[in-house]
């Protein structure tokens, strides 16, 4: 279950927002797809966490927009986690109209636990 956290600049429009917010449960799922946790498109309440965070007046940041993704770590995930994040920004890029954002790719070693 991959945990999303998107900060974004005061200028940012809503829509634009709201937008990316629609597409990334989809394209991240797709990222971080690997044999020990496949994606069968189906997403479920609680697969995808989205966080938004605006930039604070003593926040600083270069960019309109840093997404971070954490999803669990796995070998097969961790082999080619580069190829993972730049297709990540590229399909966020197509979907969105993005232009001035990055994305974080983490893969730490955790555990996941979730009520019926």
């Amino acid at each position: 279950m991959p945990l999303v956290e998107v900060t974004y600049a005061p200028g940012v429009a809503e829509s634009e927002l709201r937008e990316l917010g629609a597409v990334l449960p989809h394209l991240v799922s797709e990222a971080v797809e690997c044999p020990e946790e496949p994606y069968d498109g189906d997403l479920q309440p609680g697969d995808v966490e989205i966080r938004f965070r605006r930039l604070g007046p003593l926040d600083r940041s270069g960019l309109d927009v840093v997404i971070e993704v954490r999803s669990k770590w796995f070998e097969s995930r961790a082999a080619n986690r580069q190829e993972r994040v730049d297709r990540l920004h590229q399909d966020i890029r197509n979907a969105t109209g993005l232009q001035d954002f990055g994305v974080y790719l983490s893969l730490p070693s955790a555990a996941w636990s979730q009520g019926d």
